[in-house]
């Protein structure tokens, strides 16, 4: 008696036949090839993927008998379709390493679309008067050979080695169930190491529970913005000059961010008052961009508007960076009822993190952790666990004080440099942080976007000061000198004295 057999040329299965016809690896189904085509079939399906970019160079293709496992096919198939791109010289079989992808055709010459977007901004429309929030994703990825932009540490720093030290330790002691979603506000274990870090270095005293673990300070601002305007906070004051990033931050979620001048105390809180805004953006502990700290009369000032129901936002955004000067204790450690608390990792390990936290008040704990849990569930729990033991076990300390006598260095290197080329210059913020402020003679011969583009022409990185103020204000830039070396951030500030003697 004959029997019909089930073959591939009829795609069709049995009941229950476990065979696959199809696999992930370029979602590839046999029930499309052509009946008794099927090496001719995943040949040419190969060369497309190599042509288009699927598969480009270095990519490794499954081992034979994977790929046919998953198609169902025999294993003749794949070995066959293989030898004819690796008798093309698109494919070549490397051992151990297995079958990888060495070279593309050249591809047909076809007419190209108009982009969707414009192209990157050249130097001139990078620094505009007035940049919109995707400048500094633009500069950030605009190539110099000398970067002074201000905001980074030194990077090369990085404690490569007890970050695996510490990696290795976690994940022995970790338990299975370790590895599912994290608690919302963050890991027990880095809550409390934030308390602790918060106590010993900067005043404050906070439960473990206050703290809320946040993806840098970006994250702690959004989630303010959008708890406040639950509340009915529409309005955030901010310094003049001020970050123009944080600005753009709050901006993104509120109706106004009206500007408070800043002078050698910090800000005005006479002039904050006649802004009538219900809150403010501060930072107080080292002014961004000019350097000063809040003085004392100033800071009773202040503390004496936000007993009157006004609300304190304090970025603390590089505090621990001080080389000429005592520290200086955190508001939230005054007034923690009326201060909302932003700290971050970015300037003490590496802002590739995405690490910071939060504090605020207990009115507004609840809008704030919903604004977290609704935006991403909570932060990556092994980074968390691994800056935890870092900060409990006396590494991080240990970093930051390597830190600040690189960092002492640079700055150091930096200001010779500007006595050296920039005389007409004046120096300020130079006590603390990892960038200076500079202000330019009255009459500089440009102004100082107009310096900023000239000097990324030459290679050289750095911030017009006008981004970061709204209010008259002299011109100036702010040169960040953390991340540079000795060598570089001299021919950087050479090169921008000699276009200011040129442009006087």
């Amino acid at each position: 008696m004959n029997r019909s057999k089930t073959t591939l040329t009829d795609r069709s299965k049995e009941p229950g036949d476990p065979r696959e016809t199809g696999a992930d690896f370029l979602q590839l189904d046999t029930a499309d090839a052509p009946s008794g085509g099927l090496t001719d079939w995943l040949a040419r399906r190969l060369r497309e993927a190599v042509a288009d970019g699927r598969l480009p160079a270095g990519s490794r293709l499954p081992a034979s008998r994977v790929l046919a496992a998953e198609l169902g096919v025999s294993r003749g198939v794949v070995t066959d379709a293989y030898r004819r791109l690796a008798e093309e010289g698109q494919i070549a079989g490397r051992g151990r390493g297995g079958t990888v992808v060495v070279a593309a055709p050249a591809p047909p010459a076809v007419p190209v679309p108009e982009p969707l977007r414009p192209p990157a901004p050249t130097a001139p429309a990078l620094f505009r008067d007035d940049p919109d929030p995707e400048v500094f994703d633009l500069l950030r990825t605009t190539p110099a050979r000398i970067d002074l932009t201000p905001g980074v540490p030194d990077l090369a720093a990085f404690p490569r080695a007890a970050w695996l030290r510490a990696e290795r330790a976690v994940l022995d002691g970790l338990a299975a169930p370790d590895l599912g979603y994290g608690d919302v506000r963050g890991t027990p274990a880095l809550r409390r190491a934030v308390a602790h870090w918060l106590a010993r270095n900067r005043g404050i005293r906070a439960d473990p529970d206050e703290v809320l673990v946040v993806a840098g300070t970006a994250q702690a601002l959004a989630l303010l913005g959008r708890a406040l305007g639950r509340t009915g906070i529409t309005e955030v004051a901010v310094e003049d000059p001020g970050s123009l990033g944080a600005r753009q931050h709050l901006a993104h979620w509120l109706a106004a961010t009206p500007p408070v001048p800043v002078d050698a105390e910090g800000i005005r809180v006479d002039a904050l008052r006649a802004t009538g805004a219900p809150a403010v953006l501060l930072t107080p502990a080292h002014q961004y961009p000019t350097g000063v700290v809040l003085g004392g009369d100033r800071r009773r000032e202040l503390l004496r508007w936000a007993a009157e129901g006004g609300l304190v936002i304090e970025d603390d955004y590089d505090a621990e960076h001080r080389y000429d000067r005592p520290p200086v204790p955190a508001l939230r450690a005054a007034l923690p009822d009326r201060v909302c608390y932003a700290g971050s990792i970015s300037k003490l390990l590496a802002p590739a993190l995405r690490t910071g936290w939060l504090l605020v008040p207990a009115r507004l704990r609840d809008a704030v952790l919903d604004a977290k849990r609704f935006a991403d569930l909570g932060n990556p729990v092994l980074p968390q666990l691994v800056l935890a033991r870092l900060m409990e076990s006396g590494e991080l300390d240990r970093h930051l004080r390597l830190l600040r006598r690189r960092h002492r260095r640079r700055r150091d290197a930096m200001i010779a440099a500007i006595r050296t080329h920039l005389p007409g210059a004046t120096v300020h913020g130079a006590a603390a942080g990892l960038h200076l402020m500079l202000t330019l003679p009255e009459e500089p011969g440009c102004t100082d976007t107009e310096l900023a583009t000239a000097a990324l022409a030459l290679g050289v990185k750095v911030q017009p000061l006008s981004w970061h103020t709204r209010l008259p204000y002299p011109p100036g830039l702010v040169l960040g000198y953390a991340a540079g070396s000795p060598p570089d951030i001299t021919e950087g500030v050479a090169v921008l004295g000699r276009l200011l003697r040129r442009s006087g």
